[in-house]
């Protein structure tokens, strides 16, 4: 098929299946209603071959790059809803079992996120800040099982959650990058509480995670015993490239189209100034994008790329709410509710902003993203730790 055949393939599936009323629908609905919205819109794409395109083929996916750019492309003209609960199933966990997975787990899991089966991340700690190395939960062998005491913090959608990707420190006395193993936890294993974490407008897409005591099988570890470090950069590896192509297609759609209409009633020289800057840096963005993915398909990607992807993105996305906010006066900073099913590209300028800053930190902190682009990507020196600092 071509691509030009192909987009008005895609088109014509946005035109019957897009819920034409979902931004109304689901603003301030109840956490059920959202749940249950997610699920669906997640069993359409699905049904359509949209889910998991960039899976490969066996386990239903097998889409080339190109095609999926232009999928991506219309779903965002077409404002088609996110897969917010889907997000860390279909691309973290799932990068995670292809690359590191026994042949069983990815047997088990892979299928069931097909299903619905929805996943959390549970990488970051309370005390260890963006120092993701620095985790405390505690991970003891017993037999054929792990037994695991500790706390997670920040984990998206953990109130919903049926599985996680949980790092915990099976060897206190390795090197804090050494010690550390990956495992596959069930979320209703005896043990967990999940406490979620409201913000200033009521939402609780945060949550903490409590561990005390919980059993996990041996059969659940990914990857070899403290070697979880190694294991987690293909889950962050995730995180920083195929994930960026969709969501830097929403950008330079509905978000810079929304962008365009809010100014229009403002529109001067300085505005137009900014708008045209923006579109440039969107440009490069999906060019920088764009050419990781294809380059992903060979392996011929570097070191530093999906960090560069990352940073650019997060930063762009910043700037642009930012100015948003700017442009929509004091109706942008009275609005207090925002579609359940968008991205960081509602429309309502200041929630967009105050969220743009929470893409600035998961998979690594911009600091990170920058140090990362340094030592791997330009070859500088390595960053002391603090212990060598001092």
């Amino acid at each position: 098929m071509s691509l030009a055949d192909f987009r008005s393939e895609v088109r014509a599936w946005c035109a019957d299946h897009v819920p034409a009323d979902w931004r109304s629908d689901q603003t301030g609905v109840p956490d059920a209603e959202f749940v249950a919205f997610q699920k669906a819109w997640f069993a359409q794409l699905h049904a359509a071959g949209f889910a998991v395109p960039h899976w490969p083929a066996r386990w239903g996916g097998g889409m080339p790059v190109d095609q999926q750019i232009v999928l991506y492309s219309e779903l965002a003209a077409h404002d088609a809803p996110r897969l917010v609960l889907a997000f860390v199933g279909i691309h973290h966990a799932a990068s995670t079992l292809l690359v590191a997975g026994t042949e069983e787990q990815r047997a088990r899991h892979l299928p069931a996120i097909l299903d619905g089966e929805i996943w959390v991340q549970g990488f970051s700690e309370p005390e260890a800040g963006s120092d993701l190395a620095g985790l405390r939960t505690t991970a003891r062998r017993v037999d054929d099982t792990y037994l695991v005491n500790g706390q997670k913090i920040w984990a998206s959608g953990g109130l919903h959650a049926d599985w996680c990707l949980l790092l915990a420190r099976t060897d206190p006395e390795a090197p804090k990058r050494r010690g550390i193993s990956y495992f596959l936890l069930d979320m209703t294993t005896p043990g967990i509480e999940v406490r979620p974490i409201r913000n200033a407008i009521g939402e609780s897409h945060f949550c903490e995670i409590f561990l005390d005591d919980v059993v996990i099988p041996a059969a659940n570890l990914i990857g070899a015993e403290n070697e979880g470090w190694q294991v987690a950069q293909a889950t962050l590896g995730a995180e920083r490239g195929m994930t960026m192509l969709e969501l830097t297609e929403r950008l330079g759609n509905a978000g810079f189209r929304w962008l365009v209409q809010a100014c229009s009633p403002v529109m001067d020289a300085r505005v137009a100034d900014r708008l045209a800057q923006f579109e440039i840096e969107i440009a490069g963005l999906r060019g920088l994008c764009r050419d990781l993915v294809s380059r992903g398909e060979s392996e011929a990607t570097g070191a530093a790329d999906a960090s560069v992807v990352k940073l650019f993105y997060s930063e762009l996305l910043q700037r642009m709410t930012d100015f948003g906010a700017e442009i929509g006066g004091l109706a942008a900073h009275t609005t207090l509710t925002k579609p359940a099913s968008s991205g960081w590209e509602s429309g309502a300028w200041m929630l967009d902003f105050i969220g743009s800053w929470e893409w600035t930190i998961p998979g690594g902190a911009s600091e990170i993203q920058r140090t990362i682009i340094a030592e791997r990507g330009l070859g500088l020196p390595r960053e002391p730790s603090p212990s060598e600092a001092s």
